[in-house]
């Protein structure tokens, strides 16, 4: 998938995955993609809770080997 921007957040425990990637979404435009890579197992029910709460959309997310990668579109 293409992105426009890819935010580092392995080994980050929460709430810095979800942090980072707040801030990371406030210097794209609307409709950008960014992709966010992450260890934490927790990330996965807190980005989708995230994306809810902000309106932004997390288009896919996968797992492979305990890393985790969201595709979240800015509002």
């Amino acid at each position: 998938m293409n992105f426009d921007k890819e935010l580092d957040a392995k080994g980050l425990n929460c709430p810095l995955p979800i942090l980072r990637t707040k801030k990371s979404l406030t210097d794209m435009t609307s409709g950008q993609i960014l992709k966010i890579l992450s260890t934490d197992p927790g990330s996965v029910k807190d980005m989708a809770a995230f994306c809810k709460q902000t309106g932004n959309e997390l288009v896919t997310q996968t797992e492979a080997g305990g890393e985790y990668q969201f595709y979240v579109k800015r509002k």
